[in-house]
């Protein structure tokens, strides 16, 4: 496209697509820290703050690459502009919600929304800006969302520390209106006319399967892997997901086309992306748990804490980037990762030191070798998957990297979450024995149990005993989160195994 004249919609397509990011990002990155005064305010479970989380990343992780074919097929403002809408509407009732289940409910159709939205901010850059204006254009985009990144978890945990907590999903209303205004005014409709048609079997195979898988682990810990619902749970998530396999390899049109997983490097990159992505969405939820329930620290705090993450990821990016160029992809694949799991391994041995007067000394450092890790990691992984593929196919290759990314997450969240709920239920039965409190206490307790660190004191404890369980509460819970990061060290440096033994020095696309 030609450059754009003084009366042109570029501005107003920046503006709208930038506002329409930054929901997604402050919900991702604002609703962490938030998650303890959600749980404390709904009376949630430690289940059921799991599908908080997960409701929404298990909607956005199968519905990606369909939002954005969609965008191709239908109308990218159209899709773009539902999206937003849903994003808003069920935002609105996330805010509003009177019980915890009514919020997994909306935060499922948020998902929906995301879905539809997120393929569609770049999507629109790329198909409105030529060559001459795409780069600054993206570049500004990148800036504005950046930013939103740094300051989404200080934002909520200074909502949240005022309680009002329900704020951070509230704030997407104004934010999706000033990005749906212009987008319906200003910005003109865009389309591919070469799409293909849309894999809809694919997506619903692949939102059954990762259902039941993620119903399946989180349910496990209060009903037993041994529970028929639990067993026939597993077994549907792991049988729709060998029919989505099916159906990809003899589609016309996949969702997820499997030849591309004959480059190494794309196959290495995914793999990578699957185990890092997974430690770094278990690992967040947790620290953010862990910092509040059991460190003492308040919401605001807690959101300050993650800061220099987001600082140092952001100051690092753009020049590991340029490390791809002079030494290829497998180098900085193997050091960012590696530097990402000694980060949580300085992080599991952070003990109980509560309240934020040693922060510098405990989890400042473990945090900043994870901004470093990352740094290191995130350019040179978008690169290497861009480039393992023919130029053809590099908006594939994103969509399909992406969604990999979310689905990291729901495994991750399952999987680690329900390891959590069985190691805290033991831990804090193990650390009241001998204590001398009562029968009917400690059934009160093992039923607390399942609310994790927000697990309360039973009214049957004797006044005397009361500082002793709260203090058995709270290192039941630091043990966890040592494991917890323990094993996200391990999914990180497995991450860098991968790509130290399938991504190639130099690119070759896949065809």
């Amino acid at each position: 496209m030609s450059e754009r004249g003084p009366g042109s919609p570029g501005p107003w397509v920046l503006f709208s697509t930038i506002f329409a990011s930054s929901m997604a990002f402050i919900d991702g990155t604002a609703l962490n820290v938030s998650l303890p005064a959600l749980q404390a305010g709904l009376h949630a479970s430690g289940v059921q703050l799991l599908w908080v989380v997960n409701a929404y990343l298990l909607m956005l992780a199968a519905l990606i690459p369909v939002g954005g074919s969609l965008g191709d097929v239908l109308g990218r403002r159209r899709v773009f502009a539902i999206g937003i809408a849903l994003f808003m509407a069920s935002s609105l009732v996330c805010g509003l919600s009177p019980s915890i289940g009514f919020l997994i409910g909306a935060r499922l159709v948020q998902g929906l929304g995301a879905a539809l939205m997120i393929p569609g901010s770049l999507a629109i850059i790329t198909s409105f800006f030529g060559p001459a204006e795409r780069g600054r254009a993206i570049g500004t985009w990148s800036a504005a969302t950046t930013i939103v990144t740094v300051i989404g978890p200080v934002l909520g945990g200074v909502l949240s520390n005022a309680g009002l907590w329900r704020a951070v999903f509230l704030i997407n209303i104004p934010l999706g209106a000033a990005s749906l205004v212009p987008l319906l005014l200003k910005v003109p409709e865009s389309r591919n006319a070469q799409a293909g048609r849309i894999d809809f079997l694919g997506a619903g195979l692949l939102v059954v399967a990762l259902a039941g898988l993620t119903w399946g682990f989180i349910s496990a810990p209060e009903a037993g892997f041994h529970d028929p619902r639990v067993i026939a749970a597993l077994c549907v998530g792991v049988a729709a997901l060998a029919g989505f396999i099916v159906v990809e390899i003899r589609s016309r049109h996949p969702m997820i086309p499997l030849g591309l997983f004959a480059s190494r490097t794309f196959s290495g990159t995914n793999l990578l992306t699957l185990a890092l992505y997974g430690a770094l969405s278990a690992g967040m939820l947790f620290l953010s748990l862990d910092l509040v329930q059991a460190q003492g620290y308040s919401m605001t705090a807690a959101g300050f804490a993650f800061t220099p993450f987001a600082l140092v990821l952001t100051a690092l990016s753009r020049w590991a980037g340029g490390l791809v160029d002079k030494s290829g992809p497998r180098l900085p694949l193997v050091v960012g990762p590696a530097i990402a799991g000694l980060a949580f391994l300085v992080m599991a041995f952070s003990g109980l030191t509560p309240g934020p007067s040693r922060y510098w000394l405990t989890f400042f450092p473990g945090v900043i070798l994870l901004g470093v890790g990352m740094g290191i990691t995130v350019a040179p992984l978008t690169t290497a998957v861009m480039g393992s593929v023919g130029s053809n196919l590099a908006g594939t290759a994103s969509g399909i990297n992406n969604a990999v990314s979310r689905t990291a997450g729901v495994l991750a969240i399952a999987v680690v979450g329900a390891l959590a709920l069985i190691l805290f239920g033991h831990g804090l039965s193990a650390r009241v024995q001998g204590t001398g409190i009562s029968e009917a206490a400690r059934v009160s307790l093992s039923a607390e149990a399942s609310r994790l660190g927000a697990a309360t004191v039973p009214a049957e404890v004797a006044a005397q005993d009361v500082s002793t369980v709260q203090q058995a509460i709270r290192m039941a819970f630091v043990d966890t989160f040592k494991v917890v990061m323990i094993v996200c060290a391990g999914l990180a440096w497995a991450g860098a195994l991968l790509a130290g033994l399938l991504v190639e020095k130099k690119f070759q696309a896949a065809t």
